[in-house]
């Protein structure tokens, strides 16, 4: 899966914005506040993205 994005989009609530990273380890999203290391909110994105491709691919 391609992890472009992954580190500007909200795991909480799916909002992405460049804004939203304001450092290269902090993000926050301006859209329900939701904070955490840009890191971990990225591999939260690609884990769901990784899990949905694997459903998808099991259900086929």
């Amino acid at each position: 899966m391609n992890p472009a994005g992954t580190s500007r989009t909200c795991a909480r609530c799916g909002h992405c914005a460049k804004d939203d990273r304001l450092t290269q380890a902090s993000f926050v999203c301006t859209a329900c506040g939701h904070a955490a290391h840009a890191d971990v909110n990225a591999a939260v994105n690609i884990l769901r993205a990784g899990l949905a491709l694997r459903q998808a691919a099991q259900a086929a």
